[in-house]
């Protein structure tokens, strides 16, 4: 393939590229040559921001700025390169919190002036896809999703975060992905948070919840499913205004009214199976309208990514439906599943190698950049 000129070419075939990811509270710094990664460095501050039980923006904004050079030292440091080596500087521009991204795009533009590397501004999303196509990762097994770094032909991705719930088809990672559906409110990692401060259980909410919900039994309650009546679903023919969306507001209030009922009769509440009936209801939705969203637009393979992958029940129930509808998931290990910037660097290096030119350093951060924008 033809790699822009501004490319070390010693190493045109496999680009070794620096990755940026600063969108919400991790400052992650990953390395990656071609399709192999190399490093893939974390800083969090989530413990920051248990106290407020929820991501206070300038405090991540103020985080990223102390974190980012510990952090760019160790990667390179991990992966036996120095900047000199970098082909190419990569970085999420949106979407993301507005005074977090910022702090990373004016890290990788100062990197990219100051090296001379050219720079691509990426979307946070479709990086979440692209890391499947690394073929290692530091301390444990393939991401699996490309051989070769190849996409299946039919491809599909399920992104469940704290700030993203959508399916996505990708036709091609570089430059054609479609929205299929996504959620008209809370993400369904932002119901985890909102529900595990209802039941006294803290921040994050998605692994307290998890585990609690272990111990209790998820029929005990009947919580709603949104956005699943036929007015909303509609049919194949004629297919409703959301027969691929969720929504999760109604829930969380389902849940604070049955807090309430418990607590106004005098009883204890049953804080396990209430989590395990909510849990339940949340990856009943998005796992039946996700395997529905594929069935219907002939995906035939799925990348489960996101924050909220690493839930044990939706990675279970994920893997049974898409097993009964002949749909092959696709899991990448956990701490490619999370924010990070190895995923930067391996859809920056995807954009390499399919010759698309580098953003430069005119771009600004977008915090609402459409997931059907690759780069900027």
């Amino acid at each position: 393939m033809n790699l822009p000129s501004h490319v070390n070419h010693s190493n045109s075939v496999q680009p070794l590229v620096l990755g940026i990811e600063s969108s919400c509270d991790e400052t992650g710094v990953g390395i990656v040559r071609g399709t192999t990664l190399l490093t893939n460095t974390v800083s969090s501050s989530m413990d920051e921001h248990v106290r407020f039980g929820g991501v206070i923006p300038e405090i991540a904004s103020r985080a990223h700025l102390d974190a980012f050079v510990p952090t760019l030292q160790e990667a390179l440091h991990g992966a036996g390169v120095t900047l000199d080596d970098i082909d190419a500087i990569a970085v999420t521009s949106g979407p993301g919190l507005a005074g977090a991204l910022m702090v990373g795009v004016c890290a990788a533009k100062a990197l990219s002036v100051a090296t001379g590397k050219p720079l691509y501004a990426i979307n946070h999303l479709v990086a979440h896809v692209g890391v499947g196509l690394l073929d290692g990762n530091v301390g444990g097994g393939a991401a699996g999703l490309g051989a070769g770094g190849r996409l299946p032909e039919n491809l599909g991705a399920l992104l469940v975060s704290g700030g993203h719930t959508e399916i996505l088809r990708i036709r091609s990672i570089t430059d054609d992905v479609e929205m299929l559906g996504s959620t008209i409110d809370d993400a369904a990692g932002e119901a985890y948070d909102k529900v595990a401060r209802l039941l006294g259980l803290g921040y994050p909410g998605g692994p307290a919840i998890d585990k609690l919900a272990k111990k209790g039994n998820a029929k005990a309650i009947r919580f709603p499913r949104g956005l699943t009546q036929p007015k909303y679903m509609g049919t194949v023919e004629e297919p409703g205004p959301h027969r691929y969306d969720w929504s999760f507001s109604g829930l969380k209030t389902a849940v604070a009214r049955c807090v309430e009922q418990f607590e106004a009769r005098g009883e204890d509440v049953p804080l396990a199976d209430i989590a395990a009936a909510f849990q339940e209801a949340v990856v009943d939705v998005i796992t039946s309208k996700a395997v529905l969203a594929c069935r219907e637009n002939g995906i035939t393979d799925l990348l489960l990514g996101g924050g909220v992958a690493a839930n044990s029940r939706l990675r279970e129930l994920t893997g049974q439906r898409c097993s009964s509808a002949g749909i092959t998931l696709h899991v990448p290990p956990l701490a490619l599943c999370t924010d990070n910037g190895a995923m930067v660097a391996a859809l920056g290096s995807q954009l390499i190698m399919a010759g698309i030119s580098p953003s430069g350093v005119a771009f600004a951060p977008d915090s609402s950049l459409p997931v059907t924008t690759v780069s900027v």
